[in-house]
């Protein structure tokens, strides 16, 4: 099962990085098929798609198309959240 991980963040977002490097990390570390998508919210392109989400903080992670975690989880939660969804 694929797993697409999108991380919506910002530039002035102090919080952000450590979500991003949280998922890439997660992305390197497990076996399995892990696309990592950032998704800065201050770019037009990425605007209708959090509006979508309906998001109202970042970071914010989203797996295969659902809210999972509004500010940055651990490595250990998200690790977690993705063997639920594949088990």
């Amino acid at each position: 099962m694929a797993i697409k991980i999108e991380v919506f963040s910002s530039n002035s977002c102090p919080h952000c990085p450590g979500a991003i490097k949280v998922a890439q990390d997660v992305q390197n570390d497990m076996d399995l098929d892990i696309e990592v998508e950032i998704l800065n919210v201050n770019d037009p392109e990425n605007m209708k798609k959090a509006r979508d989400y309906q998001l109202m903080a970042v970071p914010t992670i989203a797996i295969n198309g659902k809210v999972e975690f509004v500010g940055a989880p651990t490595e250990d939660q998200l690790v977690s959240k993705i063997n639920e969804i594949v088990n």
